[in-house]
């Protein structure tokens, strides 16, 4: 018999279904508490950071570069300025596929593979969203209208008329002004990237880098409304930037102009000083370059030639040039030895053409083979004897000659707002020791009384050095700012001031020099020649390489550019100084000669008038230095 059928539980099933509704509302509540809890924390809890976010994505800060500070020479002749270019940028959150855009921009303006490869190099610098990188500079308006028309290949590329750097005299201030250039990745990493973000150039070499904080300025900034496309759709806020400082530098453009004309395209340098004030009046290193061939780049060809050129043109003679005094440096060499007591203006040394050590046989030449017989110290600075020299130095030892020398601002940087100035070198026993592991030698002091052996200097030191001798020591720091944003500025760190025991010494060492151009046995009285002021000078010829004991310098045998350096130094009027001049001719030859012409020139230039004439605030006679009575 069949099993019967049971009868269903329509009780059990009920309460099955009920309980899985109860567990699906229960579930779906959970979901709704869940959404409802992140819709909360989203909105309310983290309303301000959403909200901040959400204004980014159409709101952006876009900076506005300051305007570079303008410099000008002490006359008011603008010598940097900035001028209007058009230049090429893109903004690469605009491009969408930006090598594309690139390779197009390539195509249309026929660039050639390296400037294509160079703005792939433009793209990697670091940078803010939309903030645009400049691709190329300079546009004309044929590569204007190229762009124009094919603006829709081209999204994110935008020309726009920037202010670059200019240079109106172009060689004449490149040593002294320097020059600005693209900011590098280097350079890039240290500079402030509040004040430069938006900035395509930095102060690369002189006046530029040593005061870039000033002339900077700071920068402004636009917050502006974007589309989804990046388009500006209205500014909301603005902020002017703040322009950079104007600097007016103490160099005079007419006379950098006759200094120039005076060197004469031959390799050397020449500086001016205002012995008073320190302020630089002219300074020149021949030959020199266009400063603004870097402003926007220059290129690899054009800076291989600059850089590989056997003259090197890039090179600040005034500052980083190292050269041996020669006999310019024995004025310096008589103050130590009259201070110091070892000589005095009544001291003779007798010179037979050659100076001896005593219990050695080596002979230290003087210049005039045949002798000057006995000579004090006027007729020793005015025939530049080296045999009185090399006596004093012997008296005063290499510990005195150091310290004294060292006063002068010899073997140290002495500039106030030149960074690129080397040091130069004022040896000493410790300085041998240290570096080249010998004693020192009493014949190396010698050399040292006439400017020779291991003494360097710069042609700036050299001219501070005979500006303290005008100045009867009184230190004042060479500078080329004379006001930055109308404000002179100020040394923190004042060098003392150089004081003798007997302050009538400083006039015995200037009546020497003067001696050197206006008595009738100066060893440079052609220099003096119809001048309407007296000048004290001192000229000098350094050696470039040794020549041997017994041998003489013969300029037949010896090649053009191991040939003497020629230099002079002098002040005037020199009574009541006014100007210094320290000039540097390399492979020159002859100071006196070469040198103090140079000089001469210089001088007129600043002292006389358009007719010839000495200016008026320098017309009053001034009375001959006669020769000491002892001597």
């Amino acid at each position: 018999m069949p099993n019967p059928i049971p009868l269903k539980d329509h009780e059990k099933e009920k309460s099955l279904v009920n309980r899985r509704l109860i567990a699906c509302a229960l579930l779906v509540l959970m979901l709704a508490l869940a959404l409802v809890g992140r819709l909360y924390f989203l909105q309310v809890i983290q309303y301000a950071y959403h909200s901040t976010v959400s204004e980014n994505n159409r709101v952006h800060v876009l900076p506005i570069p300051p305007e570079r500070g303008i410099v000008y020479d002490r006359n008011g002749v603008v010598l940097a300025d900035n001028r209007p270019s058009f230049n090429l940028t893109l903004t690469r959150e605009r491009a969408g596929d930006a090598p594309q855009v690139l390779d197009t921009l390539a195509q249309i303006l026929h660039l050639s593979e390296d400037q294509r490869r160079e703005f792939d190099k433009d793209l990697k610098r670091s940078r803010h969203p939309f903030e645009p990188v400049t691709l190329m500079y300079e546009l004309n308006e044929e590569q204007i209208a190229d762009i124009a028309v094919n603006q829709f290949r081209l999204p994110g590329l935008d020309v726009e008329a920037q202010f670059v750097r200019e240079y109106p005299y172009g060689e004449l201030f490149a040593h002294s002004l320097g020059y600005v250039g693209r900011i590098n990745e280097n350079e890039a990493k240290t500079l402030d990237q509040t004040e430069y973000r938006g900035t395509q150039s930095v102060g690369k070499t002189g006046v530029e880098r040593f005061y870039e904080p000033q002339l900077h300025g700071h920068v402004g900034f636009e917050e502006v409304e974007t589309n989804a496309q990046g388009r500006v759709m209205r500014v909301l806020r603005h902020t002017d930037p703040v322009a950079g400082k104007s600097i007016t530098l103490s160099l005079d453009i007419n006379l950098q102009r006759a200094a120039e004309k005076a060197l004469a395209g031959r390799r050397g340098a020449i500086v001016a000083l205002e012995p008073n004030t320190g302020e630089v009046l002219a300074m020149v290193s021949e030959p020199g370059f266009d400063p603004n061939l870097f402003v926007t780049g220059i290129s690899f060809k054009q800076y291989t030639a600059l850089r590989d050129s056997l003259d090197r043109p890039l090179f600040n003679r005034v500052l980083r040039g190292l050269y041996a005094p020669g006999s310019t440096i024995k004025p310096e060499v008589a103050v130590a030895g009259l201070d110091s007591g070892v000589i005095n203006a009544g001291t003779r040394v007798f010179d037979p053409g050659y100076y001896q050590l005593p219990n050695y046989d080596h002979k230290y030449r003087n210049w005039n083979h045949s002798g000057d017989g006995w000579v004090d110290l006027y007729s020793a600075i005015m025939r530049s004897n080296d045999v009185y020299f090399y006596e004093t130095a012997h008296r005063l030892g290499i510990d005195r000659l150091h310290d004294y020398l060292s006063r002068f601002g010899i073997g140290q940087k002495v500039s106030l707002d030149m960074f690129e100035e080397a040091p130069g070198l004022m040896p000493s026993e410790q300085w041998k020791r240290a570096t080249r592991r010998q004693p020192w030698f009493p014949g190396e002091t010698l050399i040292l009384g006439i400017g020779q052996g291991y003494m360097q200097v710069t042609p700036l030191q050299l001219a501070q050095a005979t500006s303290l001798i005008a100045s009867k020591g009184v230190w004042h720091r060479p500078r080329l700012a004379q006001l930055i944003g109308g404000q002179p500025p100020v040394d923190e760190n004042p060098m003392p001031n150089i004081v003798l025991h007997d302050p009538n010494e400083w006039e015995q060492v200037n009546r020497g020099m003067q001696a050197v151009l206006h008595d009738p046995r100066g060893i440079a009285r052609q220099t003096a020649v119809g001048a309407q002021y007296r000048i004290a000078g001192k000229s000098g010829t350094a050696q470039v390489v040794a020549i041997r004991q017994g041998e003489r310098y013969n300029r037949e045998r010896t090649s053009e550019r191991n040939r003497d350096n020629a230099l002079f130094v002098g002040f005037a009027p020199a009574e009541n100084p006014k100007i210094v001049v320290a000039v540097m001719i390399e492979n020159g030859e002859a100071g006196g000669r070469v040198a103090g012409p140079v000089v001469r020139e210089v001088l007129d230039a600043w002292l006389l008038d358009q007719d010839g004439h000495l200016k008026a605030q320098y017309a009053e006679p001034l009375p001959a230095p006669t020769k000491p009575p002892h001597a």
